[in-house]
């Protein structure tokens, strides 16, 4: 099995002071539907990023509103993450594209990742590129899949974003971030935009007192 990460415990009430009442009812409405369904969030790392931080909050409130919801990370070595910066910095127009060589290590290690993934979820949602070959080894899975993008493929490496194609295209569903983010290429699935977001209750998202800033300044 891939590692799951232990997210700890939230609840939707310690946001009523922040959220408004009727957008506190609109998620509880939501997540009524969903009841109960197993959600798997997968992802590359469970430390630093953008994506790391929203799942820390997002995964332990999805679970609050009724989901059986759970985060796992695969697993790489080097020469896998190596492979996967180069894809991740061409999606955002670098110039440089993958080697054969890269190209196999990412498909392998896609392999080896999916062989240690039980197909027993009602929704499978991966971030970023990393795992995104991992959908074509369950090509009967009754799952949704969906993947979700964190970067800007306004611009992207056009080379390597036609070597993830075949793949995303057997998505039920992309997210991204803005409509800008959005690549214009044929084979993507059904695309929607979901602006990330900070959770206000994280300490680094806090208010400072006045007595507290002044400390920092100073310091």
């Amino acid at each position: 099995m891939l590692q799951l990460i232990n997210v700890g415990n939230k609840s939707l009430l310690d946001y009523g002071t922040i959220a408004s009442r009727g957008l506190m009812e609109e998620i509880r409405t939501l997540a009524a539907q969903l009841e109960g369904k197993r959600v798997l969030h997968l992802s590359a790392t469970a430390f630093g990023g953008g994506v790391a931080e929203i799942l820390y909050a997002l995964v332990p409130l999805m679970r609050d509103a009724g989901l059986d919801a759970e985060w796992r990370i695969i697993r790489g070595a080097d020469e896998f993450f190596g492979a996967t910066k180069t894809i991740h910095n061409a999606l955002q127009g670098s110039p440089q594209g993958l080697t054969p060589d890269q190209e196999e290590v990412y498909r392998r290690y896609n392999v080896e990742n999916a062989q240690d993934l039980e197909d027993d979820y009602d929704f499978v949602i991966v971030h970023d590129p990393q795992p995104a070959f991992m959908i074509e080894h369950f090509p009967s899975s009754q799952a949704r899949w969906i993947w979700r993008c964190h970067i800007d493929l306004s611009a992207p490496n056009q080379d390597v974003l036609n070597f993830l194609l075949p793949a995303l295209g057997r998505y039920d569903a992309a997210i991204f971030h803005m409509n800008d983010y959005v690549p214009a290429a044929p084979g993507l699935p059904p695309s929607y935009i979901w602006p990330p977001a900070i959770d206000p209750l994280t300490p680094k998202n806090m208010a400072l007192s006045s007595e507290d800033a002044a400390y920092i300044v100073d310091q």
